[in-house]
């Protein structure tokens, strides 16, 4: 048996469909998980100042490439964010970034594992 034209437009259909219905839906998801980043960064950052924690915040989101992929980041503007996560020859490391993200990862591999299915099941 083989496949003619008409299944690959109706394939090309299907698929343009699943993503106008789940994009907005996973533009959510990022969206949440930037902001739940931040808090989750500004719970644990080490507090002197307050300058660093004050820094940080999250970037908007971004189509990366021409696949349509959603992009964001969060952390610190403040320079010296990445001498207090990682440490320097003179001060022990005291991560908050790396663990804020341990800390959301989870929810979002939910969600969009979420989506994956709601997509897969039509």
């Amino acid at each position: 048996m083989g496949v003619d034209a008409s299944d690959f437009r109706k394939l090309s259909a299907d698929l343009s469909r699943a993503q106008t219905k789940t994009g907005p839906r996973a533009q959510i998801v990022v969206r949440k998980s930037l902001v739940d980043g931040v808090a989750a960064a500004k719970n644990k950052v080490p507090v002197d100042t307050g300058n660093l924690k004050g820094s940080i915040g999250h970037s908007d989101l971004r189509t990366v490439g021409s696949t349509g992929t959603i992009g964001g980041e969060f952390g610190p503007t403040a320079e010296y964010g990445p001498y207090v996560e990682l440490g320097t020859s003179k001060m022990a490391p005291q991560p908050y970034m790396g663990p804020a993200a341990d800390l959301i990862a989870p929810a979002f591999e939910q969600a969009m594992a979420q989506l994956g299915q709601e997509l897969l099941d039509g």
